[in-house]
């Protein structure tokens, strides 16, 4: 028996949505990032924001879930997600992916797997990372900001990077136009970076989300050719140094939990788990 319950949020409830976001502002640093700028209006957000009202105190919520280019259900238990699949199957999918918390997550695609089904890939367990002090690893001093005229040195890494993480090449479908605007986006905004040799990066990494008080490293890849040297902690230590005494933030990040090298490289530069995320990939 499903319950129904879920509702559209909007301006009003901008209160109530930061004090959620707030309780845990490492697992939710990718909508917050969004929230803090453009608010809860869903044009300017680019996705909408769900709630559930449960039996919290008026005005509070126990449930919240983001629903734009990917689906990011960020709390609430039971109830609160057959009320978010119950919206969400109201309409035929949009998003990419499901991600976020893992019990969320598994939670909500139990309900619209039927549906949805069968995904890509389930990834049921991404332990969600942290870094609040300067990294254990010295920082790799020639990581630096890609500039906006590298975009078309910079470009390949990324490509190599997504097609590796996500098993899909970024450009299918619309020839690349896309995947190079976002990219394009994040070199502009200063939150990709790179370490080159001879012209080529051996290094990249980004800053995806930055919130006030979190930044989420994202897309760390070293070049398969210089794997094993150390690139990838030095590297990814220079981001969360940046973010964590040039910005005042906590690093976070989160890594499958099968990828044993990324794992131990995270746990040397300092990174600890204080979370588990999980991704249905479409």
């Amino acid at each position: 028996m499903r319950v129904a319950g879920a509702r559209l949020l909007d301006d009003r409830d901008y209160p109530a949505v930061r004090a959620a976001l707030g309780a845990n502002p490492v697992a939710n640093c990718m909508v917050s990032a969004r929230v803090e700028i453009a608010g809860v209006d869903p044009w300017r957000l680019g996705g909408e924001l769900w709630g559930s009202d449960g039996r919290e105190p008026k005005g509070a919520l126990d449930g919240l879930c983001f629903a734009g280019p990917n689906m990011i259900p960020l709390a609430g238990g039971s109830v609160a997600i057959r009320s978010f699949a119950d919206r969400a199957l109201r309409r035929s999918r949009r998003c990419s992916s499901v991600v976020g918390p893992s019990e969320q997550v598994l939670g909500l695609w139990d309900e619209l797997a039927v549906d949805w089904g069968p995904a890509r890939e389930v990834r049921a367990e991404q332990p969600l990372m942290a870094l609040d002090r300067n990294p254990d690893v010295l920082p790799d001093r020639l990581v630096r900001p890609v500039r906006p005229d590298e975009l078309e040195r910079y470009l390949p890494a990324a490509v190599a990077m997504f097609t590796e993480e996500v098993g899909v090449d970024p450009r299918a479908g619309d020839g690349g136009a896309g995947y190079r605007a976002r990219v394009a986006e994040l070199i502009a905004s200063g939150r990709a970076f790179a370490r080159f040799e001879g012209g080529q990066v051996v290094f990249k990494a980004e800053i995806g989300a930055l919130s006030q008080h979190v930044g989420q490293i994202q897309g760390v890849w070293v070049h398969p050719d210089r794997r094993g040297e150390g690139l990838g902690a030095a590297g990814t230590a220079a981001l969360a140094s940046r973010l964590v005494k040039g910005m005042g933030r906590v690093a976070s990040l989160y890594v499958n939990s099968f990828n044993t090298p990324a794992l131990a490289s995270y746990r040397k530069i300092g990174f600890r788990q204080v979370g588990s995320f999980a991704t249905v990939l479409f």
